[in-house]
């Protein structure tokens, strides 16, 4: 496998309907399926998946496409189901790098016989037939980690240089539709409960990594465990920012954080 830094660029001039394709699933449950769509009519393709992973490792979007069936939405299921991003080679590249100052892109190129884990191949790779993925990787300053992903099966031609190169192209698209997607996210449960989600932009980076957790799910030894610093450090975070939220219990913030 490799990856190779994307340096993004304004020359080059998009075609009018893969631009309106991509967009169109902003906001939407097909996200995949629009980008499927769009990259359709320059080059082939089988599968497209969207993955977002926040800095805490919780999966904050997913969405999957495939050129025949629901194939790539079992798969996805299964990835999802089975924490297979903790086995992905693109996410374990992604959160080892130190977080960038500016966001970063990437492309990366993995065969299916490039992956260790025989668990992980099989389901994403050689029970459905893929052959190969391209990837379009970013790395936001905040620790948000984003593949955008096309793979092509056994019976397609293997990737090459030109279809590289289209990628490429438009991967600068393709990240700022999958960030925008996630921002009209945000936008959907701050009008399910705006009083918590706007103060949630009060908390430092750090108040709202050890709450990340939590709302995860996590126990604050656990919390502290994933940031790798001490458990009183943590209490001390959490301490700080239920005061700001106006909460006295991680139950409060588990019961606020859920759809009305």
């Amino acid at each position: 496998m490799r990856r190779w830094r994307i340096h993004p660029t304004t020359d080059a001039a998009l075609a009018a309907a893969v631009v309106g394709d991509v967009l169109a699933g902003i906001g939407t449950p097909h996200l995949a399926t629009s980008y499927l769509a769009a990259m359709h009519r320059v080059m082939a393709a089988t599968f497209c998946t969207v993955f977002v992973v926040d800095a805490t490792g919780r999966i904050e979007a997913v969405s999957a496409a495939s050129s025949y069936g629901s194939t790539a939405e079992r798969t996805t299921e299964r990835y999802v189901a089975q924490r297979f991003d903790l086995l992905d080679p693109n996410m374990i590249w992604l959160a080892a790098r130190k977080l960038p100052r500016r966001a970063q892109l990437w492309m990366g190129h993995q065969r299916a016989d490039e992956v260790a884990d025989p668990a992980y191949r099989a389901a994403c790779y050689g029970d459905v037939g893929i052959r190969e993925r391209a990837s379009v990787l970013l790395l936001t300053p905040t620790g948000q980690r984003v593949a955008v992903s096309f793979y092509r099966s056994l019976a397609q031609p293997e990737f090459g240089e030109s279809d590289f190169t289209l990628i490429e192209a438009h991967a600068t698209l393709l990240a700022d539709a999958t960030m925008a997607h996630g921002r009209s996210a945000v936008v959907a449960r701050e009008a399910k409960a705006p009083a918590l989600a706007s103060r949630l932009l009060t908390l430092s980076l750090r108040e709202r990594e050890v709450i990340g957790h939590l709302m995860a799910g996590k126990t604050a030894k656990e919390a502290a465990r994933e940031i790798g610093v001490e458990l009183t450090t943590v209490r001390t975070h959490q301490y700080r920012a239920f005061r700001r939220l106006g909460i006295r219990t991680q139950k409060e913030l588990l019961r606020g954080a859920q759809p009305g």
